[in-house]
């Protein structure tokens, strides 16, 4: 009898360092992605938040974790670098990390995957109501805000005012600056305008136009129709009139695919679980921001300037009837 307590007692006893080393080896085996998104002040950041909490809450073994950032191309740095796991970036700068070009010349990296389009980034231009600015060529011997050092609207800023015929950024006073401090120089009349690039509408330029006196210019036919010509991912585009306060009429600009991406060393079957959870939730998170209320998954893989997708989003994808 005794015996047999003495066998049961260790049988539990090794059970029990089983279920242990189980465990131990299961926070092991979790999966934890750091997120960069953007700035504070616009679209991508709370949706980048949102969409980090339902990863985390919804699949296990994997945290994800927001965070904010300068934008696209410093997330690409971190990703490539391998500071971080995936990002947000418009596929101009995908593109451009891709091959080398513009801010990645030297800095090539290929690793990047699309997890899934989210929404066209418009590019905006809002000035104060007295600088004097009606069109790109008019920023000449201003003070403007390119955005922040490395971000994509300071890509974005270059591209656009050279199509413009306006040197960069030799023609006016640049003022490296965020989203967040644009809006303070120009309500404090120390800068006369700044480039934003977003989702509409975004919450820096709604501030610049209610509490400033801002507004938002239209871009030049010539320079839309020079730069679609030139890169593939650009579309004209409208912000319809009414976006902002005290904007009557529809305001012409061009805009871009901005995408979740993710590093290839990601795993595959984290990858689908992400992209699944994330069209499965879609409608809870389209309260987040209005950027993404139209958001449809035949438009998750569509305009992606040739960057491929990640092998577990292309999966779910197939499962959809989004991919063949």
């Amino acid at each position: 009898m005794k015996k047999s307590v003495a066998l049961i007692l260790t049988l539990a006893m090794v059970l029990s360092l089983l279920v242990g080393c189980s465990s131990s080896t299961g926070k092991e085996e979790n999966v934890y992605l750091k997120f960069p998104t953007a700035s504070t002040s616009g679209a991508i950041y709370p949706i980048g938040a949102a969409i980090a909490n339902l990863w985390s809450e919804k699949i296990e073994g994997l945290t994800v974790s927001a965070e904010a950032s300068n934008g696209g191309v410093q997330n690409l740095g971190l990703v490539a670098t391998g500071e971080a796991q995936l990002g947000v970036a418009v596929t101009s700068i995908l593109s451009d990390q891709k091959n080398g070009k513009g801010v990645f010349e030297g800095k090539q990296y290929d690793g990047m995957r699309i997890l899934t389009a989210l929404y066209s980034n418009y590019n905006q231009v809002v000035v104060s109501g007295d600088s004097g600015i009606e069109t790109l060529k008019d920023i000449k011997g201003k003070v403007f805000a390119p955005g922040a050092p490395g971000s994509t609207p300071e890509v974005e800023t270059k591209l656009h005012l050279s199509a413009a015929g306006v040197n960069y950024p030799d023609d006016f006073n640049a003022q490296f600056v965020s989203f967040t401090e644009a809006i303070d120089l120009i309500r404090n009349k120390q800068l006369d305008g700044a480039w934003i690039q977003s989702g509409i509408p975004t919450s820096a330029v709604t501030e610049i136009c209610a509490t400033a006196g801002g507004k938002l210019i239209s871009l030049d036919e010539d320079v839309i129709e020079k730069l679609t010509n030139e890169y593939p991912w650009y579309n004209r585009d409208i912000i319809p009139a009414g976006t902002y306060e005290g904007q009557t009429e529809d305001v012409v600009t061009t805009s871009i695919v901005i995408t979740i991406f993710v590093d290839e060393s990601v795993p595959e079957d984290k990858v689908y679980e992400m992209t699944k959870v994330l069209w499965e939730n879609i409608e809870s998170l389209k309260g987040t921001h209005n950027a993404i209320k139209n958001i449809k998954i035949e438009d998750a893989v569509k305009n992606l300037a040739d960057i491929p997708l990640h092998d577990g989003a292309a999966r779910y994808y197939k499962e959809a009837g989004v991919l063949k």
